[in-house]
């Protein structure tokens, strides 16, 4: 199954997302821009891209497990999304998780893009749901061992 995903540029530096390996669900996603995060800061970062996502599908922005582990960088809304609709730049919310600053150059892979399709979802209202084994039992009811 193969999806086509429309990409603009709109920044002469501008890199298009990618997968690092061939069957990989993430593109990465690259800034335009530079900018420093102090810990604890979050920042918009650009990626100079504007995208046309198939209707029926989202785009997630999702973090890049290195920067996480490695430095403490990640997506602050994750994973960030994008509905079809959308036309307007892609943009990043990092968040400076670390206790140094960190340095965002221009076109550092800063995140990664997946499309997903997206079923059409119908709302019905009932006064009952079906019985369930969990039923309501909500954090924490399974237990951490």
């Amino acid at each position: 199954m193969s999806i086509q995903l429309k990409i603009k540029k709109i920044h002469s530096e501008a890199i298009l997302p990618k997968q690092a390996r061939q069957g990989d669900a993430g593109m990465d996603l690259s800034s335009v821009e530079e900018k420093v995060l102090q810990p604890g800061d979050y920042q918009l970062i650009k990626t100079g891209l504007q995208i046309e996502l198939p209707e029926g599908t989202e785009a997630q922005v999702r973090p890049r497990s290195g920067l996480a582990l490695k430095n403490g960088i990640t997506v602050l809304n994750s994973p960030g999304t994008i509905d079809a609709g959308y036309r307007g730049e892609i943009g990043v919310v990092l968040i400076n998780h670390s206790k140094e600053p960190f340095k965002i150059e221009k076109h550092m892979r800063i995140a990664q893009l997946v499309v997903q399709y997206v079923p059409q979802v119908f709302i019905v209202e009932v006064e009952e749901l079906s019985n369930s084994e969990r039923g309501g039992q909500g954090f924490g009811s399974s237990g951490v061992k």
